[in-house]
């Protein structure tokens, strides 16, 4: 059986799974996001697979230029190593660009000029009366489907569609991340998205968004959403000072529902990385 030269696991099908980590350099990782880096790793690498790393630098005004090369520390220290080199999207507006040309030459997005706070007392009108000087592009949901997707962890879902369309190019310059990420995603070749649950809602525009562009979906799965002890959703503020590699390994496993041995406690995160993939293959055998 053949094997991948990264890991020298199995592959198993003659597609190799492609998975990917994603962040945005506005501040280190903390533990949820650390959670999504492993959980994409592992699916990756039990599946004898490839795990590509893109830094989702499009937002210049959110992003910190240290970020970039803490995050890569951080994953160095959890064990880590991506393959192929580092997708930064700022490296790649013409490509956004001509994406976002191709849905306004089929008329799936329009010009808006309606502000946020316009946007709180009333729906978009845009696409039935386009503005003089547009702020923006919006998507046209007009064609999205209302039918249900399937989410690797979530099991069935229903889809949900935002207050208002969603902007594709922003009024202060920056393509939007929903347009962005699915261009990338096609790119790199990703045939699996694993991440957050705080991004299940916007997987039906992305999947919508890639029949529009005639680009391949992948399958999607989300994962646990991690919390401090008040209940609050981790934030980039909560980030490098509280990162533990150790701990974020055994609390990333048991967050995604894995029996963690007792005996790992306190073992490196090379120990902790090198148990989980031995383990996902061994679920994997059994699950065939």
């Amino acid at each position: 059986m053949p094997t991948d030269s990264c890991n020298n696991l199995p592959i198993r099908s003659a597609q190799v799974i492609t998975g990917r980590f994603a962040p945005s350099p506005s501040g280190p990782l903390h533990a949820g996001s650390a959670l999504a880096a492993i959980g994409s790793y592992l699916s990756a690498k039990t599946q004898g697979g490839r795990w590509l790393l893109r830094i989702d630098d499009i937002d210049g005004a959110r992003c910190r230029p240290e970020a970039p090369e803490q995050i890569l520390r951080q994953l160095d220290s959890l064990g880590l190593a991506w393959d192929g080199p580092i997708r930064y999207q700022s490296q790649h507006l013409e490509q956004y660009a001509a994406a976002l040309r191709h849905l306004q030459e089929q008329e799936l997005a329009y010009p808006c000029d309606c502000t946020r706070q316009s946007l709180v007392q009333r729906s978009c009108t845009c696409r039935g009366r386009p503005p003089r000087r547009p702020r923006a592009w919006r998507l046209d949901l007009r064609g999205l489907p209302h039918t249900t997707w399937y989410d690797r962890y979530l099991g069935r879902q229903e889809p949900s569609f935002p207050k208002h369309p969603p902007v594709l190019l922003r009024a202060d310059g920056p393509f939007a991340y929903l347009l962005c990420c699915v261009v990338d995603d096609a790119e790199q070749g990703i045939t699996e998205i694993i991440r957050g649950a705080d991004l299940a809602a916007i997987t039906p525009l992305q999947q919508y968004l890639q029949r529009q562009l005639g680009l391949p979906s992948a399958q999607y799965g989300h994962l646990p959403l991690v919390y401090d002890q008040n209940g609050k959703k981790l934030s980039k503020s909560d980030g490098a000072a509280a990162f533990d590699a150790r701990i974020i390994w055994e609390q990333s496993l048991q967050a995604m529902g894995w029996d963690t041995p007792a005996e790992l406690r306190g073992a490196s995160p090379e120990e902790w990385r090198d148990w989980s993939l031995a383990e996902g293959v061994r679920q994997w055998n059994l699950e065939k």
